[in-house]
């Protein structure tokens, strides 16, 4: 499936739901279950690689992790790229479409510092320049990670916008929050779920367009992993 018909899933009729895949194996089961899309988790993905989240995975093994994801399923795929590696605005996305995904998820902020907001409009305003139509663009605004500044946040997302992103993601906005941003920002916005609240219908019912997981299925079937592995003796 083209890029254009998975931007498309982002206006509906229905919101977009995501589940976060972390290797093959999850991305079929997702597929299998009915979503129409799947979105990696570079979180996910790097701990099952051996490598923890923060960019600290070589950018060589999250392309190819992602490209076995995407060869693995039918629907679109679109990979969470950390910050983009520090990759140059052509290179990163000639090696996003080699993998097969559709869209990709870059954030703002390193090393739980934030990137100047300036800055990180000019590099998504390159990427999407270099992608053209081929790419959907997710620009993660980690705001309320660092200061939970909604002021901050609202002129993030405003700047990316007009840097030409298709979405924005102010992972982990405070619900009361949530219908501020979807008004100020404008255009889909993703919204960020657990497996045990807030659920895709809370976000959905505050104006989420586009919903994902992060790294918390993976976090989830671990644990569940974990607490199954003392009965098995």
């Amino acid at each position: 499936m083209t890029a254009v018909a998975f931007r498309a899933m982002h206006h509906g009729p229905t919101p977009l739901v995501l589940p976060n895949a972390w290797d093959p194996v999850s991305a079929r089961a997702i597929a299998e279950a009915g979503y129409p899309a799947i979105a990696t988790s570079s979180g996910a993905v790097a701990r099952v690689i051996g490598y923890d989240d923060g960019q600290l995975t070589p950018p060589k093994e999250m392309f190819a992790a992602v490209a076995r994801i995407a060869r693995a399923v039918e629907v679109p795929v679109t990979a969470d790229l950390e910050a983009g590696y520090g990759l140059p605005p052509k290179e990163f996305v000639e090696r996003v479409l080699e993998t097969g995904a559709v869209g990709c998820n870059l954030e703002d902020s390193l090393d739980r510092e934030m990137v100047e907001v300036q800055r990180q409009a000019d590099y998504l305003a390159e990427v999407r320049a270099v992608a053209g139509a081929d790419l959907v663009i997710n620009a993660r605004i980690d705001t309320f990670l660092v200061n939970k500044n909604l002021e901050e946040a609202i002129a993030r997302g405003r700047a990316y916008r007009r840097a030409g992103v298709d979405c924005v993601y102010p992972i982990v906005a405070p619900l009361p929050v949530l219908p501020t941003l979807v008004e100020e920002i404008g255009g889909p916005v993703n919204a960020h779920a657990f497996p045990d609240g807030p659920t895709a219908a809370e976000l959905i019912a505050l104006g989420a367009t586009r919903i994902s997981y992060g790294t918390s299925l993976h976090t989830y079937t671990t644990e569940a992993l974990r607490q199954l592995l003392p009965n098995l003796t």
